[in-house]
């Protein structure tokens, strides 16, 4: 590959990440209930997360690299057909915007448990800032969440070692305590467990990841975006599994699990991780909600910016409303 290719699939990589992470992972409260709270049987979880990630983002990259969609919901009429695919269509605009409503309500958490303000401003922070970032179009949302993505990941990689080695003792009692904790779980088992995640990253991947193939200078740096983004996400999710696995008792009940772990390494921490799991909340509300408005109007057209700012205003009031570990586990 050229370096103008390795940059962009970097960054591609970045905005996959980004999209992904959201209020669920950067807080850790989606760690526990898809694989934590599963005990050893979270490992098995994460591998097979990893396999259906890869295949999926890589198919929907090159498929949009390919076919050069005129809208991003195109793809599920070229998958599904005319009948079903209609219902993804509209199934998935609905999903994607109970997902931002996720991300407002993770927001008000966030800024609630660290700094002790109403959780209604964190929602309307994050609401506003989603707004004004939509507007702007899907090309400035990628130079942007594609940057933040990987500083978040590596902040929660390194977390999540530094906390394991620090609590040896908590993994080799990690199943007991598992078992003593009664934590949210996403699932009856692990398999479904992981499927299930699989599953609705794909809807939100979905539109998105193929507008991104669509816009890809060549194929190389399409699939290579796609296959390092869900590599570097599943190593993060494992590495944060394996800290939360490490902090059961201390983490179990918390909103905010991940502020519990960077307080034990150190008092400053929670503070940086504060404003990260913030960032994080952010590169996944954007592209959701752009997703969602670009199903029903073209961007840069008094619609568009219309209709964000409607729908923008409607998540904001249900997300501060609904309790955030509730709403995930929903």
């Amino acid at each position: 590959m050229t370096k103008s290719e390795r940059v962009n699939s970097v960054k591609y990589a970045g905005a996959i990440i980004a999209l992904l992470i959201g209020s669920g992972f950067a807080t850790g409260q989606e760690v526990i209930q898809y694989f934590t709270s599963y005990g050893w049987q979270g490992i098995l979880a994460v591998i097979l997360m990893f396999i259906l990630m890869t295949y999926v983002t890589y198919e929907f990259m090159m498929t949009g690299s390919r076919e050069k969609f005129r809208s991003g919901n195109d793809i599920y009429y070229y998958y599904a057909g005319p009948v079903i695919g209609k219902f993804y269509d509209y199934f998935s605009a609905f999903f994607l915007f109970l997902s931002f409503i996720v991300m407002i309500a993770g927001a008000g958490a966030t800024l609630n448990q660290h700094f002790g303000l109403p959780k209604e401003a964190g929602g309307i922070l994050l609401g506003i800032l989603a707004v004004l970032s939509c507007i702007t179009g899907i090309k400035k949302i990628v130079d942007i969440i594609g940057g933040i993505g990987p500083i978040i990941v590596i902040t929660a990689l390194l977390l999540g070692i530094i906390t394991v080695f620090s609590n040896p003792e908590g993994l080799r009692n990690a199943d007991e305590a598992v078992k003593n904790a009664n934590l949210l779980k996403a699932s009856p088992n692990w398999i479904l467990s992981a499927l299930s995640y699989v599953g609705f990253c794909m809807l939100w991947l979905a539109a998105f990841v193929s507008q991104m193939g669509k816009k890809a200078e060549s194929k190389k740096e399409a699939s290579a975006g796609a296959v390092l983004g869900s590599l570097l996400f599943s190593l993060a999710v494992f590495i944060v599994y394996l800290g939360l696995l490490s902090s059961v008792p201390e983490i179990a009940g918390s909103q905010i699990p991940n502020l519990i772990l960077a307080g034990k390494i150190h008092p400053v921490l929670p503070l940086l991780f504060a404003v990260m799991i913030f960032l994080g909340i952010y590169t996944t509300a954007v592209p959701l909600l752009w997703s969602v408005v670009s199903r029903f109007s073209d961007e840069g057209t008094p619609r568009f910016r219309n209709l964000t700012i409607i729908l923008g205003a409607i998540g904001i009031i249900i997300g501060i409303l609904v309790k955030f570990d509730y709403i995930i586990n929903v």
